[in-house]
């Protein structure tokens, strides 16, 4: 970002409650709104770092808003903020984080912030991340027994198989982020007196 303000994108088709996320976070970001998927990918580009993104939408839905952001290539973090609860159809989906209404003005804070670390993450640490909100967001859900579900498993497992992968970059990772990801393997440790300085240790070996 080159010490320019972050740009967020917000995409809700309920026009007062974009108005309403542009309040709270036009405090400390520069804040564009789209209650449309249409004017969502007019108004998308390599310059937006965050996109919070409603799935339920007329016309075009969130959905295959967030599909074309991905077909165009952009590295944008995307969030999916949205009454829908998730089930086992979000393994698959390219986003990043997966919320569900209502929001408050710290969750959304929170979220973005988030989001704008991640991106400086490289691209196999970034795959975690968005397998672990994933995994999150199914667990969470009223709607799906995870342990009755395939896609739980094979999402749990390549989770497991990217951890492994990480383990020479895990100690660059900030302290949140680290305890957050790596809440559901408890074969993990944080080592307070090791690591880079934030508190952060390397994990066991596999």
């Amino acid at each position: 970002m080159d010490g320019a303000t972050p740009r967020v994108l917000v995409v809700e088709d309920e026009p007062d409650l974009a108005e309403l996320y542009a309040i709270y976070l036009s405090d400390i970001y520069d804040v564009q709104t789209a209650t449309d998927g249409e004017t969502a990918l007019e108004l998308v580009d390599e310059e937006t770092d965050v996109v919070l993104l409603d799935r339920r939408m007329p016309d075009l839905t969130g959905d295959e808003v967030l599909d074309e952001i991905r077909a165009r290539g952009l590295e944008t973090q995307v969030a999916m903020i949205t009454a829908v609860e998730p089930d086992v159809d979000i393994v698959e989906m390219p986003f990043d984080d997966y919320l569900v209404k209502p929001v408050t003005k710290d969750d959304l804070h929170g979220l973005v912030e988030v989001l704008l670390r991640r991106a400086n993450y490289d691209e196999r640490s970034q795959e975690f991340f968005r397998l672990a909100s994933k995994k999150a967001a199914l667990e969470s859900s009223p709607d799906v027994s995870v342990e009755n579900e395939e896609e739980y498993r094979e999402l749990t497992e390549r989770m497991e198989s990217i951890r492994t992968e990480l383990d020479e970059t895990l100690a660059e990772l900030s302290d949140d982020d680290f305890r957050e990801a790596f809440a559901s393997f408890p074969d993990i440790e944080i080592d307070e007196s090791e690591g880079d300085g934030d508190g952060v240790g390397s994990p066991p070996q596999s």
